[in-house]
C-alpha cells in the first residue's frame, strides 16, 4: 500500500478524480519509456508495442476474473457502451439520467438498426435499485444497463440484487466510475466496459471491454474492423468477424494507452482493489465528516455499501456558486454540475487537501450567511 500510495504526484487540493485521475506514477513512467523506444525505433525495438494489447488483456483478466480471450481493449468507455448497444437484438431497460453515453447509446441503435428499443427506468431519487428494476421489468425486456457508480449521486448499485432480479437477461454495465475502487462481482455482468482514466489513473484513451461467453456468442459485432477477424492479417478479402470479444476491434488498439493502463492495472493487482477501496471509504468518511461540521448538506449516501469515491455536496440553489469559488480560491479542484458540487476522493488524501478544504468551507460558511 505505501508503494501504491507514493504513485500520488498530484497537487495538494485535487478533489476530482470522478472527472480525470491524474496520471499515476507507473503509468507516467510507462508512457516515457515507450515514447522514448517510439522516438529512437532502434532495430527490432518496436516489437514491444505489439505486446501490449496481450499484456492489457492480461492484466484485466486478473482483476475481473474473465479469461483474456473475452476481453477487447477499447479506447474509452463510450466505444464500447456503443459496441454492446448496437450489438443488442431487443429492448433494453435503462435510467434516462446516466451518464449521457448510455442512453445516447441505446438511442443512436434504435435510430440506426431499429433493433434496439430502450425502455426508459423510473428511478428511485436518482438511484438504479433492484427494487425499481423490478417494478418495471416487462417480459420483452432483454436486456438491462446500468452504472456502477452514478456519476451525479455517487450511487453504488447493487450488482448482486440487479441479477437476482432480471434473471438470465443480459445485463450491461458502465464500471468507469468505479472500477480499480471498487471490489465488484463482475462475474455477474455479461458487459463490463470502463475506461483508465479516472479511478485507475492511467490517462485517457485506454479502456477495456469484458464479455461474458454469453454476451460473447450473442452480441452482434456491427463495428468489427480488419483486426476484428480471425486473421491477424487480411488481404483481398472480407472476412468475417472472428468468434469471441476479438470481433469487437476495429483497429489495432494504442499500444502506449494499453501499456499505461496495463501497469496501472497490474500495481492495483499488486496492492489488491479491496484493500484499496478501504482506503478509499475511510477517506471519503473523513470529507463527509468536514462537511458536516460546517452543516454543508450531503446528497450522496453515507452507508459504505452505497457509496465508492463520490462526495455530492447540495448547499441551498443561491449558494452553489458561494460554494464552487470558494473552493476555487482555496485552490481545491472538484466538479460543480446541476446544483451539486462533487468531490471524488481516492486512496490518497493528505492533510494539506483536507485543510485546504476545510479552508474552503469555512469561507463558504461565512458569506452564506450574509
Amino acid at each position: 500500500m505505501d508503494d501504491y500510495l507514493a504513485g500520488f504526484t498530484e497537487e495538494p487540493g485535487y478533489l476530482d478524480y470522478a472527472r480525470v485521475g491524474p496520471l499515476s506514477r507507473v503509468a507516467a513512467e510507462e508512457t516515457l519509456a515507450l515514447t522514448q523506444v517510439l522516438e529512437r525505433a532502434r532495430h527490432s525495438s518496436v516489437d514491444v508495442f505489439g505486446e501490449q494489447d496481450a499484456r492489457l488483456r492480461a492484466a484485466a483478466s486478473a482483476l475481473t476474473g474473465t479469461p483474456d480471450e473475452r476481453i477487447v481493449a477499447i479506447p474509452n468507455t463510450t466505444t464500447g457502451l456503443m459496441h454492446a448497444m448496437f450489438g443488442l437484438t431487443g429492448t433494453v431497460l435503462l435510467s434516462p439520467h446516466e451518464f449521457p453515453s448510455v442512453p445516447i447509446a441505446a438511442v443512436r441503435a434504435q435510430e440506426a438498426l431499429h433493433s434496439v428499443q430502450p425502455a426508459w427506468l423510473e428511478t428511485d431519487h436518482g438511484k438504479v435499485t433492484p427494487g425499481s428494476i423490478k417494478r418495471q421489468l416487462e417480459a420483452n425486456v432483454a436486456a438491462v444497463a446500468v452504472s456502477l457508480v452514478d456519476s451525479r449521486t455517487g450511487y453504488l448499485c447493487d450488482l448482486e440484487g440487479i441479477r437476482q432480479v432480471i434473471g438470465d437477461r443480459m445485463l450491461i454495465v458502465d464500471a468507469i466510475q468505479g472500477f480499480g475502487v471498487v471490489d465488484a462481482p463482475w462475474e455477474l455482468a455479461d458487459v463490463v466496459v470502463t475506461g483508465g482514466q479516472k479511478w485507475c489513473r492511467a490517462g485517457w484513451g485506454t479502456g477495456v471491454m469484458v464479455l461474458s461467453e454469453r454476451a460473447a456468442e450473442q452480441l452482434t459485432p456491427v463495428f468489427s474492423g480488419f483486426t476484428g477477424t480471425a486473421d491477424d492479417e487480411v488481404w483481398d478479402e472480407v472476412p468475417p468477424p472472428a468468434a469471441g470479444a476479438r470481433a469487437f476491434r476495429v483497429s489495432n488498439p494504442d499500444p502506449i494507452a494499453a501499456a499505461r493502463f496495463a501497469a496501472s492495472l497490474e500495481e492495483l493487482a499488486e496492492v489488491g482493489v479491496p484493500a484499496v477501496n478501504a482506503r478509499v471509504a475511510e477517506n471519503v468518511s473523513r470529507v463527509i465528516d468536514l462537511a458536516d461540521e460546517f452543516a454543508v448538506p450531503v446528497a450522496s449516501s453515507r452507508d459504505e455499501r452505497e457509496r465508492a469515491g463520490i462526495v455530492v455536496l447540495e448547499p441551498e440553489p443561491e449558494h452553489v456558486t458561494v460554494l464552487s469559488a470558494s473552493l476555487h480560491n482555496h485552490g481545491v479542484t472538484a466538479t460543480t454540475r446541476l446544483s451539486t458540487v462533487r468531490l471524488s476522493v481516492h486512496a490518497a488524501l493528505e492533510d494539506h487537501t483536507l485543510e485546504m478544504l476545510r479552508g474552503a468551507l469555512v469561507s463558504f460558511s461565512t458569506a452564506a450567511t450574509y
